[in-house]
């Protein structure tokens, strides 16, 4: 299979800090080493694509429109080093309701697959969650999983390496 080769990232955790049910923009702030770890995978010409659950739209928390903002937000911060992501997929249902796009169910990243041309096998998922890596295996992906040390900027180092 030829295609495209990408990095999905998990947001909240990965790109930045999870603030429970975000929906508002001025709360949104990206960890200080991921403008420049993902300006690097742009310019190691990699797709970065944005998978996350939001369930909060579902819980009536926010809006999509809200949601739309709060990553509008993350967009302009990783900009002000040359950062660019390039497509963002979202899960707005609530964990039970039993949806094929909620992480680690892979319709988010099947849609990647399809709308960028990608192939899996050299693609990437990094995420914080047990179920980030369980939803890039079953795509057919490299997996990384971050913590408070294992940063992305350490996944960045890795993948390029």
């Amino acid at each position: 299979m030829s295609g495209v080769r990408a990095v999905l990232l998990d947001r909240d955790d990965t790109i930045c800090p999870d603030v429970p049910h975000n929906g508002d923009p001025a709360k949104m702030h990206v960890f200080p080493f991921a403008p420049e770890a993902v300006r690097r995978l742009n310019d190691a010409g990699y797709l970065v694509i944005v998978v996350t659950n939001q369930s909060g739209i579902g819980r009536g928390m926010y809006t999509v429109d809200d949601m739309v903002a709060t990553n509008d937000e993350m967009k302009r911060q990783l900009a002000s080093a040359g950062a660019r992501i390039d497509d963002i997929y979202f899960c707005p249902h609530l964990p039970d309701e039993g949806c094929g796009c909620r992480k680690p169910a892979t319709g988010m990243g099947e849609r990647a697959i399809a709308d960028h041309d990608l192939d899996p096998s050299q693609c990437w998922m990094v995420g914080d969650n047990d179920k980030d890596v369980e939803f890039g295996k079953r795509l057919g992906m490299r997996t990384l999983k971050v913590s408070a040390g294992f940063t992305l900027k350490d996944a960045v180092d890795t993948i390029l390496s």
